[in-house]
């Protein structure tokens, strides 16, 4: 008998316990909101392309594969450009040779001019010339070693400097040439991973071509198209809430960025909210709930999710009458709040009580002595 008594006080007990909870339906506080749907962005993503024709010899790797600042990703057969900067070097090794012969001559042009050793040697014609015929001849004014000379070393200085612009067009040549050896590399400008390659080792691609999206995922952002209504209700800095679709989970953003124009045919601003760290991934879809005020105050009820339940697609919740027993009341369900609470447009009114967690069986005769929580 003592047994029996035991186990009735026993089962009494975990009854009164497995009671649900009783929740008094509130009004709903705080600023209206609206859901903006946006995509998960990284923070920064770069679309690498070919910049010269040939054919792709290294790609480092696939999609998922992280680098570092300053890696080499993808390069391009380069065989043909380093022959021709082999060429280009040999022709400015000739034309300082040109340079250095050029010097030469003007330095002999002013310690031995040409215009006074010109028949050079010391047979009797050639002393005869030098002695006799070319002072005569600039005597009566048909000859002048002066103007000679002149015309000499404006000759020799004029070689000079075609050997000097020759050089500088060689290493502008050369310049360009290590350019586009440069260009035949594609190196990482930040620390990311590879998104999407577009080639594989032996393609051949053409100036302009997309190589591979290279992005820095660690840090997120949800871009968007925010109607120009609620543009007035943001401001860079600004902490809004955001829903991912993953698990309907929500997650806090901040403004990072908001574009100074408005779209012209779906007047829209495009604004850009940071993500936090690790809690989703890029291209995924989310939502933003964005303040509206210009909407009237919240009149709206709210409950908490887990008192709804679904008769086929009609929501509905446990009503308690005045005698704590429920009652099935179908509602129109609005907008998710945080910590679990939902919105009721119709169905309910502030001050009422629910079933917070209606248990499977509940029936109009089920009664409970569960406290009101508010």
């Amino acid at each position: 008998m003592r047994k029996w008594l035991m186990a009735i006080l026993w089962l009494g007990a975990n009854a009164v316990a497995a009671a649900p909870e009783v929740f008094v339906v509130k009004q709903a506080e705080g600023t209206p909101t609206v859901s903006v749907g946006g995509t998960v962005i990284p923070y920064k993503e770069v679309t690498l392309a070919a910049q010269l024709p040939g054919r792709v010899k290294f790609l480092a790797g696939i999609e998922g594969d992280a680098f570092k600042k300053g890696d080499l990703l993808v390069a391009i057969d380069d065989r043909e450009l380093l022959a021709k900067r082999r060429a280009l070097l040999a022709q400015i090794a000739a034309a300082d040779a040109q340079l250095r012969n050029a010097s030469m001559q003007f330095n002999r042009e002013i310690f031995s001019p040409r215009s006074r050793s010109a028949m050079g040697g010391m047979g009797i014609p050639n002393l005869f010339d030098q002695m006799f015929t070319r002072p005569f001849e600039s005597f009566v004014g048909e000859r002048s070693q002066g103007v000679e000379r002149s015309a000499d070393l404006y000759s020799s200085g004029t070689q000079i400097e075609q050997a000097r612009s020759a050089i500088l067009r060689l290493q502008a040549e050369l310049q360009a040439l290590d350019s586009k050896l440069r260009d035949a590399r594609s190196i990482a400008p930040f620390d990311g991973v590879i998104v999407r390659k577009f080639v594989e080792v032996g393609d051949t691609v053409q100036p302009g071509q997309p190589l591979l999206n290279y992005a820095d995922v660690e840090y997120l952002q949800v871009e968007v198209d925010v109607p120009a209504r609620l543009r007035p209700g943001l401001r860079e800095g600004m902490m809004i809430h955001a829903e991912l679709d993953v698990n309907h989970r929500r997650v806090p953003v901040r403004v990072a960025q908001i574009f100074p124009m408005a779209d012209p045919q779906r007047h829209t601003v495009k604004v850009k909210f940071d993500l936090p760290q690790g809690v989703s991934e890029p291209g995924m879809y989310a939502k933003v709930l964005v303040p509206d005020f210009n909407a009237p105050a919240r009149a709206n009820p709210v409950i908490p999710a887990s008192a709804i339940r679904y008769n086929g697609s009609l929501p509905a919740v446990y009503v308690l009458d005045e005698q704590d027993r429920p009652q099935l009341r179908l509602i129109r369900v609005g907008e998710a709040l945080p910590g679990g609470l939902t919105t009721v447009l119709s169905g309910l009114r502030p001050g009422e009580r629910i079933l917070a967690d209606p248990p499977a069986g509940v029936t109009a005769n089920w009664s409970t002595q569960s406290k009101p929580q508010h």
